[in-house]
């Protein structure tokens, strides 16, 4: 087992110290990386161990997660036959640490364009443009970027890697900004990077792809990694905050009655609402991974169900956590409890891709049609 006992203990004990100094968790990221955590391993097994991490340590289970997509893009496309990111498997498990260089202001399109400029030059591609939410922005050695270029076949998406030595200085044209100053995750510390002609060699070039929707596998790699990993952190902060509930129920007591809350009716039934709530997280997830795993062709149903367990497990621990800070009383809401800090956590949810618009976008064009032009 990757995550065992003492491990979580560990990296649950730091995580309240990285939160209140806003400071990455460099001591949880050593020591899953020696436990083999950052290795290739199948989907249902990430998602599985993301949900405990999270659990655990959200923020360091969303950083981490950055990591895990694109490991996790690369066993997509080297099970259907495609190999040519097989160096990523070979670097992740020698050690290599990959971030997410994709989100970028204002940019609502996410992967079907981009706002930063990639140019053609002697021997790759050159990007300028400004990226937010670098997860893992202190400590990645290899950052998987995209961005849009003018070419006379008409405009294209390319995508790639920059190398950064490990705990070294930036490459020549990238910028990690000290800007991560959030409401919550602050561990994961996700700086904005700036690109100013920051060339990805044409070996570390993944993919060109037409500006737009695209059904290539890279593509696809990415939403179901990130999807179901997002969803999983999630999933794993609504089962801390469960635990935290019935904790603070069964400690509680009614002076009217003199009876603990755990016999209370309306708070038995909040209880059983949230786990009844979070019942419905293991199934969507998990078939959805080993789906993924198991080659399964779902054809265009593939995005709905994608966008639809991010939408589903975000929402289901946003209410489970609210659900947590009712049954808790007014000392969840001191700044030092952890459920305080699960509230912040959990928020972050609603701005990850895909959002609450595009996701019901989705699902509309799935069961009505698409909009006429």
């Amino acid at each position: 087992m990757v995550l065992d006992a003492d491990l979580l203990a560990r990296i649950r004990s730091r995580a309240a110290g990285y939160d209140r100094d806003n400071s990455f968790c460099s001591e949880d990221l050593a020591e899953l990386a020696a436990a083999g955590y950052l290795k290739p391993r199948p989907l249902l097994e990430v998602v599985r161990d993301q949900r405990r991490l999270a659990a655990h340590a959200p923020a360091t289970a969303l950083a981490v997660n950055m990591h895990l997509v694109w490991v996790g893009v690369a066993r997509v496309l080297s099970e259907r036959g495609d190999h040519s990111l097989d160096w990523v498997l070979e670097e992740a498990a020698a050690g290599e640490v990959f971030a997410f260089g994709i989100s970028e202001a204002g940019n609502d399109s996410v992967l079907w364009d981009s706002a930063t400029r990639a140019e053609r030059v002697d021997g790759g591609y050159a990007f300028t443009g400004t990226k937010i939410f670098t997860s893992l922005a202190p400590a990645w050695t290899r950052l998987g970027v995209f961005g849009r270029a003018e070419t006379e076949e008409g405009p294209r998406l390319v995508h790639g890697f920059l190398t950064r030595e490990a705990g070294g200085a930036d490459p020549a044209g990238v910028t990690t900004l000290d800007d991560w100053d959030a409401l919550g995750m602050r561990a994961s510390q996700s700086r904005s990077t700036v690109l100013d002609h920051a060339v990805v060699s044409d070996a570390r070039v993944s993919r060109v792809l037409p500006v737009g929707p695209s059904a290539d596998p890279f593509v696809f790699g990415i939403f179901a990694n990130f999807l179901l990993g997002v969803a999983a952190v999630y999933a794993g902060i609504a089962d801390r905050a469960l635990e935290l509930a019935v904790e603070a129920v069964g400690r509680r007591q009614s002076r009217r009655t003199g009876r603990p809350y755990a016999e209370d009716p309306d708070f038995r039934w909040r209880i059983a609402d949230m786990a009844l709530e979070l019942d419905a997280l293991a199934p969507d997830l998990e078939s959805l991974a080993a789906d993924v795993d198991g080659l399964v062709d779902r054809g265009p149903g593939w995005f709905r169900g994608l966008t639809g367990a991010k939408h589903r497990a975000t929402e289901t621990a946003r209410s489970v956590v609210d659900q947590a800070l009712r049954c808790a009383g007014g000392s969840g809401y001191a700044a030092s409890s952890e459920l305080s800090r699960l509230q912040r956590d959990v928020l972050a949810g609603i701005h990850h891709p895909s959002d609450t618009e595009s996701v019901h976008q989705t699902v509309a064009a799935a069961v009505l049609g698409p909009l006429p032009a």
